[in-house]
């Protein structure tokens, strides 16, 4: 397990990877996932204030428990799937945040609780010839019995949330 320090508050990551969904390579002994989206044209700097500030997460259906109005380096963060008393609640800790003219978003692992241990990550990037991507990137596996019984369900469930992003930030980005 690995430690992440931030303004005095430590928490303990479930896994040791930390920081691998940023620089990679992925580490082996994961389900790796990689799911890239094109974006409309135009639409880097709106797409990367969605990711930035919880609004893709939201607007995409998914409840986010926390205090920080962006994801930046060291914010708890609670990202809840489903509905009612059947929602599950995912805590995380945002481990890298970046915000440049041609790359922007962040990465969060796992804290103790969570179904699974990993990392995953949500990036917006900018070309040169200015088209615009969205990416979902993570490693994981399953950390409490409803995600180990749940098996390939499981991670067939996370590549369809990695889809659902790319298309909620389409939407988004065509509204603004």
């Amino acid at each position: 397990m690995s430690s992440l320090a931030r303004g005095g508050v430590v928490a303990e990551l479930t896994y040791p990877e930390v920081g691998r969904t940023r620089h990679g390579p992925l580490p082996g002994g994961y389900h790796h996932l990689r799911h890239r989206s094109a974006l409309p044209a135009g639409c880097f700097d709106a797409a990367a204030e969605a990711v930035l500030s919880w609004r893709l997460h939201r607007a995409a259906g998914v409840r986010m428990r926390t205090a920080a109005a962006r994801a930046t380096e060291g914010v708890r963060v609670s990202a809840g799937l489903g509905l009612g008393p059947a929602r599950i609640w995912g805590p995380c800790q945002v481990i890298w945040s970046e915000e440049s003219p041609t790359l922007a978003g962040f990465g969060y692992g796992t804290l103790p609780g969570h179904p699974e241990r990993g990392e995953e990550a949500f990036v917006v990037g900018r070309e040169d010839d200015g088209t615009a991507w969205f990416e979902v990137r993570a490693f994981s596996l399953p950390d409490r019995w409803f995600a180990r019984a749940g098996g390939p369900a499981v991670r067939a469930v996370q590549h369809t949330y990695a889809w659902w992003l790319g298309r909620t930030l389409r939407r988004l980005c065509a509204s603004r």
